[in-house]
């Protein structure tokens, strides 16, 4: 193979010497360099990776739109990859005015894809690579403002995940048009004017207090509801004896006056009976009489068994 790019020369002498053939290498080489352009230039195979698509064209204009995969193509096609992959916007600063005319001003960052049914009209109309984020900058603005203009400022702060579907919503509707989804935003900075923060701090703080007095106010009537039922049940508790009391004093008098009635209508029946309780009397005095008589007898002391009046009668 190297033989072909050596000659032999004669030298003025007669003699003969090898030296390299450089036209000859120039010739092979210019023909290889041709051949592999050309060889390039036809080679039909070409790839299209996972989250893309391939458009292809021919002298210009869309002819088909190739997914995932292995492609073979014509000389005269070309293949163009085109991103369907989520992409982010950051939209800065954007600014709008509630109902109640409070500037508001916002930062956002809009994550979108580009539909792959949409990519034949996004690659024709908008972009040759699927980035749409000057579109989703206009339009973000845009939607802000015609958002926040639907809600106050208090309502903008106390539904801000109401406006922020409000925004996703009317964000999603208006890039379908450029042929792409919103799969979500996210809302950074999200402010009003300094004084009118300061207002809104305040009013804070205020009703703060106030439920905090509240809290305590009905704290302290909870306490003295608490003290009044406890007084009201030692009251019932008192009163409920008193009159158990009571019951039983009425009862056990009604019991004994029953009980002298009894007795009364038992001695008035038969005398007796008195005769009958003084020997019971003094057989219970004999009982406990130790047998020793006084020392000293006074006039009117009673003498144990000693009964003058018997003897007399």
């Amino acid at each position: 193979m190297l033989k072909r790019y050596i000659k032999t020369m004669k030298s003025h002498g007669g003699g003969e010497y090898q030296e390299v053939d450089g036209v000859k290498i120039a010739i092979d080489a210019t023909i290889a360099l041709v051949a592999l352009i050309g060889f390039l230039f036809i080679w039909p195979f070409a790839s299209v990776p996972v989250g893309s698509r391939g458009v292809v064209t021919q002298f210009g204009r869309i002819v088909q739109i190739e997914p995932e995969g292995l492609v073979i193509l014509p000389p005269w096609e070309h293949l163009t990859l085109f991103s369907i992959r989520a992409e982010s916007a950051s939209v800065d600063n954007a600014d709008g005015a509630t109902s109640d005319t409070q500037p508001v001003h916002v930062s956002l960052t809009v994550r979108y894809s580009i539909l792959p049914d949409k990519v034949g009209e996004v690659y024709e109309k908008y972009s040759h690579n699927g980035d749409l984020s000057s579109y989703v900058d206009t339009a973000t603005h845009e939607i802000f403002k015609a958002v926040t203009a639907k809600y106050t400022a208090p309502d903008l702060i106390a539904k801000r995940v109401q406006v922020s579907a409000d925004i996703y919503a009317a964000l999603g509707a208006k890039l379908a048009i450029y042929g792409a989804h919103v799969i979500n935003i996210d809302m950074r900075n999200f402010a009003f004017q300094e004084s009118y923060m300061k207002a809104i701090n305040s009013k804070v703080e205020q009703e703060q207090l106030r439920l905090a007095a509240e809290n305590t106010l009905l704290t302290v009537e909870a306490v003295q509801k608490q003290k009044v039922a406890i007084a009201e049940a030692e009251a019932s508790a008192v009163k409920a004896t008193a009159d158990g009391n009571a019951y039983a004093t009425v009862k056990m008098a009604e019991a004994t006056a029953e009980s002298l009635k009894v007795q009364a209508a038992a001695i008035s029946a038969n005398p007796q009976i008195l005769e009958l309780k003084r020997i019971e009397v003094e057989m219970v005095k004999a009982q406990k009489w130790g047998g020793t008589l006084p020392q000293a007898v006074f006039a009117g002391t009673p003498i144990p068994f000693f009964d003058t009046t018997a003897h007399a009668k």
